[in-house]
């Protein structure tokens, strides 16, 4: 399997005060050329505010690559805020488009989102743009620059602009390690002051292996895929840390 494997890195979404809405969120949202496969991700992120219920998001969804260009995936996500029972949060449909196959030194794919909110007063997001990814030897290096607007929202809102990025050393495929980080500046056209930015920055380790086989036979297409992350830094001007992972069983 040819894999390409440009990423957006999941961040923060910019509307922080409500930090169970989905989106680009907390996860590497993986990209593979892998014409046909199928998967199913599980994903989870805990977020630890100062003096700020613990916030926990699972989220499950299904995928799949129909070509060489098109991801295609559909999730369902709960929250839980404190000792809140759990409930639905939002349904996402997500879809990214590989505009290059390793033909270029850089690759860039168009990654879009589309989040609907259970609670119709949040609305109904839309995230789009560039993600990219550029190799040094061993070093995965991905840099992203999304832009997220809600509509049918009972308060007014305007076009979000975040960052995405990661260094990565990919040590063998089982395990891979590096450094990645998150950011929100505000509206695309007028940044918020330094103050009020969202920055984080943590420890990222992830890896994949054929489950049953050592990963000696080749034409076992099946795999499982994992990413684990811990970051720190400011959500809305608040002091916070966020736990994300993801496992994905690809098939």
């Amino acid at each position: 399997m040819k894999k390409i494997a440009l990423t957006a890195i999941f961040a923060s979404t910019f509307l922080a005060a409500l930090p169970a809405r989905a989106g680009s969120g907390y996860y590497l949202v993986s990209l593979y050329e892998n014409e046909g496969e199928k998967t199913i991700d599980f994903k989870s992120w805990s977020s630890f505010a100062d003096n700020r219920a613990t916030t926990t998001v699972p989220e499950l969804g299904v995928s799949y690559m129909p070509n060489k260009t098109w991801y295609t995936e559909v999730i369902a996500n709960w929250a839980k805020h404190g000792a809140s029972a759990w409930e639905t949060s939002a349904w996402t449909w997500q879809n990214d488009f590989l505009l290059t196959h390793g033909q270029y030194p850089l690759d860039l794919a168009l990654h879009t989102n589309l989040n609907k909110n259970t609670d119709s007063s949040s609305g109904v997001d839309f995230e789009f743009g560039p993600a990219m990814q550029t190799d040094f030897d061993r070093l995965q290096v991905n840099a992203n620059v999304f832009f997220e607007r809600t509509y049918r929202s009972s308060q007014v809102s305007s076009t979000q602009m975040k960052y995405q990025w990661q260094g990565k050393y990919r040590w063998r495929p089982a395990l891979e390690f590096g450094v990645l980080g998150f950011g929100e500046l505000g509206s695309w056209s007028n940044w918020s002051a330094g103050a009020k930015q969202s920055h984080r920055i943590g420890p990222v380790i992830s890896g994949s292996f054929r489950p049953g086989d050592g990963g000696n036979d080749s034409s076992n297409k099946a795999a499982v895929r994992y990413d684990v992350s811990y970051v720190s830094g400011k959500i809305n001007a608040r002091h916070a840390s966020v736990f994300s992972m993801r496992l994905q069983y690809a098939f």
